[in-house]
C-alpha cells in the first residue's frame, strides 16, 4: 500500500508540474509586454516637433498616421500635424488637421489653442478669438491660452505709445550731474 500511495502522489505531483508548465507556456504565448511606444513614427514625430524640428516632425507624423491603431493614435497624429504645420509656417495645411480633431473631440483645449494660432496667421481674427474663448472655457488657467490671447490682443488692439519723454536738459541739470560724485556699490 505505501508504494501505491507514493506512486499516486508522484503522479499527482508530476501532473501538477506539467499543468503548471503548460500554463506558463500558454501565458507566454497569450500575453506580450511592450516596452516603449506602440507607434514609433508618431512618437519620434512628436519628439521632433517638441525639439522644434517641424519638417521631420511632420514627415514622421504623416508616416505614423498611416499605421495608427485606434482613435487615440489618430487624434494624436492629427493634433500633432496641426501643430507641426503651424510650426513650419503652413497654416493652410494645419487647419484641416485641427478641424479633424475638434470635430471628434470638442474638449481638446490644446487644439483650440493651436487652431487660434492658425487663424491668426491666416488673419481670421474673429475665429481666433472664438477658439481662445472655447479653450479657456475648458481650461481657464492655461498659461498657453493666456499667451495666445495676449498675442491676439497685440494683433487686434495694438498699444500706441502715449508717453512722451522730454529729453531736454537745462544748464543747471548738467551742472548738478557734473558736481555729484559717482558712487560705486
Amino acid at each position: 500500500m505505501p508504494m501505491k500511495t507514493a506512486r499516486r502522489n508522484f503522479i499527482h505531483l508530476l501532473t501538477l508540474a506539467v499543468l503548471a508548465g503548460a500554463a506558463s507556456l500558454s501565458l507566454a504565448e497569450e500575453s506580450t509586454t511592450v516596452l516603449g511606444p506602440r507607434n514609433l513614427d508618431l512618437y519620434d514625430g512628436a519628439n521632433a516637433l517638441k525639439a522644434g524640428n517641424g519638417d521631420d516632425g511632420v514627415r514622421l507624423t504623416l508616416r505614423g498616421l498611416k499605421t495608427a491603431q485606434g482613435a487615440r493614435e489618430e487624434r494624436t497624429g492629427h493634433a500633432n500635424l496641426c501643430a507641426g504645420y503651424l510650426l513650419t509656417d503652413k497654416p493652410e495645411k494645419a487647419l484641416p488637421h485641427c478641424n479633424w480633431v475638434l470635430e471628434r473631440y470638442e474638449t481638446n483645449w490644446q487644439t483650440y489653442n493651436n487652431r487660434a494660432l492658425v487663424y491668426m496667421r491666416l488673419e481670421r481674427f474673429d475665429e481666433a478669438e472664438e477658439d481662445i474663448r472655447k479653450g479657456q472655457e475648458i481650461r481657464p488657467n492655461s498659461r498657453n491660452l493666456k499667451a495666445v490671447k495676449g498675442m491676439y490682443l497685440d494683433e487686434t488692439q495694438p498699444v500706441t505709445t502715449k508717453i512722451e519723454v522730454d529729453e531736454r536738459r537745462t544748464a543747471s541739470d548738467v551742472r548738478d550731474d557734473e558736481s555729484s560724485p559717482d558712487v560705486a556699490d
